[in-house]
């Protein structure tokens, strides 16, 4: 039996597609390569730094279990009372919140800001048990997912080393470069595919390659999530952001919590102690947001200033997430505002969502678990892509670079407007657009010598 040969159109499709991607492959091939071999340290960093984040969730549960649960009892008791032995055992600083016991067995975090000690970026967490009042501990916590001195010591080496707002350009740089390495890996990989089937049961670089493209377009589309979110909360792609889904009315919307009425100024001071000598105290104020169906766990905060009310707000960012907010007012109980999570704008909630995701607390351990994935994964591909730059070089030199040139052999027509988008995203993500002008004005220049040095070459032989 004959296979018939293909007809002329469908050959001259395939001829067509293949002359317009032609000229762009070698460009793409130079670009992941130059970002594989310049920007993989700040990925693999990234990866490690998250891995150990990843595991954070479960090692603080275990190094602090004594601070965070205790043993289930017959009742608890108020709030109020809980924050009062908070205060007889912490009076230094302010309450600057307050978490109730969210579910039997854990204790009731009281925070503490302006503590002697404790950075302004912190409170301190004094643990109450819900049942007898006794006081576990207190420790330093951060962020609103309440991160301990463990996950926020490896929080703040995978965010910024460690190194303040300038460490931040190192996750940022990582971000933006994430996407454009894993999006070019993908176009390389599916325009080999057919090729790289033979690559089996072969030994060198090809098994290299092909270990490393398998693994790379598996675990694509988590690397391009990666790199979407962590962007979102970056210096300065974030504030593009941010710009944008305000212009679009898409922007996380926001309480008022200002006390209503005549009662202004009542409840000065209600958050300083708990005691029901102010305003209607926190059990009122607590009751107030569950009969507007604010379930556990939430966070009280107390009126900044004489002019504002309570502030109850869910605080699970687990899936279903749960994140209603309701002002109260401190004289009379009164919810005067609320916010509900189902009323934000689409863009507002896949934020919150993609950063929950990010951050390995919408699934909890399974989140934990495909975040660990995920960076093993790119620690492989980065090793293995200096392996193959180590192999190009046959064993005699450091890899041998992608011959350059591939800019010149695209056509104006599809080069030009590549460009405009480049310098577009170049400026919406300023850390993918300066190192990508850095390096082709370094592969320009680099070109314009071994041109030169040619030319000198042939000039000198000719007798």
């Amino acid at each position: 039996m004959t296979t018939a040969p293909p007809s002329a159109p469908a050959e001259a499709a395939r001829s067509a597609a293949r002359g317009h991607w032609a000229p762009l492959r070698p460009l793409v091939l130079r670009l992941h390569f130059y970002a594989g071999v310049l920007v993989a340290p700040f990925l693999l960093l990234a990866a490690v730094t998250g891995l150990l984040y990843a595991g954070s969730f479960q090692a603080e549960k275990l190094l602090y279990g004594h601070e965070t649960t205790v043993a289930v009892g017959e009742r608890e008791l108020p709030v109020s009372a809980q924050v009062a032995a908070a205060r007889e055992n912490h009076p230094e600083g302010t309450v600057s919140a307050v978490r109730p016991s969210a579910q039997p067995g854990a204790t009731t975090r009281v925070l503490l800001s302006g503590v002697k000690g404790v950075d302004p970026d912190r409170t301190l967490a004094v643990f109450v048990d819900p049942y007898t009042g006794k006081v576990r501990g207190a420790l330093e916590q951060y962020g609103s997912t309440g991160a301990l001195p463990l996950r926020t010591w490896i929080d703040q080496l995978h965010a910024n080393l460690h190194l303040g707002e300038t460490g931040r350009l190192y996750s940022e740089l990582a971000a933006s470069w994430l996407w454009v390495v894993t999006a070019g890996g993908l176009v390389l990989w599916f325009s080999r595919r057919r090729a790289l089937r033979k690559v089996r049961g072969t030994g060198g670089r090809r098994r290299t390659l092909g270990l490393h493209g398998t693994v790379g377009v598996w675990t694509a589309a988590g690397f391009l999530f990666l790199s979407a979110t962590g962007l979102t909360w970056s210096t300065y792609a974030g504030a593009h952001i941010d710009e944008l889904r305000t212009s679009l009315r898409q922007a996380t919307p926001s309480l008022s919590a200002t006390a209503g009425g005549e009662h202004t100024g009542h409840g000065t001071g209600a958050g300083t102690t708990g005691g029901a000598g102010h305003g209607v105290g926190l059990d009122r104020v607590l009751a107030a947001a569950r009969a507007k169906g604010l379930d556990d766990p939430v966070e009280i905060v107390p009126p900044a200033d004489a002019d504002s009310a309570y502030v109850v707000r869910q605080i699970q960012r687990s899936w279903p997430t749960a994140q209603d907010a309701v002002a109260v007012d401190p004289a009379t109980g009164r919810v005067t505002d609320e916010l509900r999570f189902a009323d934000y704008p689409v863009l507002a909630k896949l934020t919150r969502w993609g950063i929950d995701l990010h951050t390995g607390v919408l699934f909890g351990l399974v989140n934990q678990i495909a975040l660990a994935l995920l960076a093993v994964a790119l620690i492989l591909l980065v090793v293995w892509g200096y392996r193959m730059w180590w192999q190009r070089g046959r064993g005699s030199s450091f890899g041998r670079p992608v011959p350059r040139g591939a800019w010149a052999e695209v056509p104006p027509y599809i080069l030009v407007p590549a460009l405009a988008a480049v310098a577009v995203l170049g400026w919406f993500v300023p850390l993918l657009g300066i190192p990508l002008a850095v390096f082709l004005a370094v592969d320009v220049a680099l070109g314009e010598i071994a041109y030169r040095r040619r030319g000198r070459e042939g000039v000198g032989g000719v007798k």
